[in-house]
């Protein structure tokens, strides 16, 4: 769960940083505090879904489209795991 989280995070980061805004841009357009923002992007805090929607919204995206860009961060992290023991052994 902390790993989704965290997932979650750096999302939002990246997408962010790709529309070039800064957190207090995104926390403007999201109707989100502009700390809040930073800890979810920290993995600090555990985002609600309407707070995901908000994101998703602000930066253009479906947030089933976020959610599974945050599956393919997973699996690229497993794979890079599973590359690192076949290597290891």
């Amino acid at each position: 769960m902390k790993i989704f989280v965290q997932d979650f995070g750096v999302v939002i980061r990246q997408l962010r940083e790709a529309q070039g805004w800064s957190q207090e841009r995104l926390a403007e357009r999201s109707d989100l505090n502009r700390s809040y923002v930073g800890e979810i992007e920290r993995g600090s805090v555990i985002a609600s879904i309407v707070t995901a929607q908000k994101l998703a919204h602000s930066l253009g995206i479906h947030s089933a489209a976020l959610f599974a860009r945050c599956e393919e961060l997973e699996r690229q992290r497993l794979a890079r795991r599973i590359n690192l023991a076949a290597i290891a052994c």
